[in-house]
């Protein structure tokens, strides 16, 4: 006659188990994505400007290089503040790497007219002929 290895610990502690208890799993993923949720807005968000509403939208998203000139004539390449020289030679190093090159300008409606105009002069001096003006739609009337 056979004896059972271990004759109690099937009586004490019940089947063995053949699933997985996903529920923990689930409860970090859903607080892990609502963390993303609420936190990715803020990645892409830049220099804080108001700019000018226009009722037409002719620039359509595309992997680009960002501009941003304050209400005081302040010049940021993304969040980075960045001076005029040191601006001309980064655009001029961008225009070697990719000859398709586009630079946005996204202007402050308050900043100075000459600061916006010296940005673009510079821009075009580096031989990057797509400049975009970032705009904000005016809501539907």
């Amino acid at each position: 006659m056979a004896m059972p290895l271990f004759p109690d610990s099937e009586r004490r502690l019940g089947p063995a188990l053949s699933e997985i208890n996903v529920t923990p799993f689930v409860d970090v993923m859903l607080v892990l994505l609502v963390i993303f949720l609420v936190t990715a807005p803020m990645l892409f968000r830049g220099i804080d400007v108001r700019v000018p509403r226009t009722e037409t939208r002719t620039v359509q998203p595309e992997q680009r290089l960002v501009l941003s000139v304050t209400r005081d004539g302040t010049v940021f390449v993304g969040e980075q503040a960045i001076t005029l020289p040191r601006l001309e030679r980064l655009l001029a190093g961008l225009r070697q790497r990719d000859p398709k090159a586009a630079v946005f300008l996204r202007a402050d409606e308050r900043a100075a007219y000459g600061s916006v105009v010296r940005v673009m002069d510079i821009v075009k001096k580096a031989g990057i002929d797509r400049l975009g003006m970032v705009t904000e739609p005016l809501p539907p009337s």
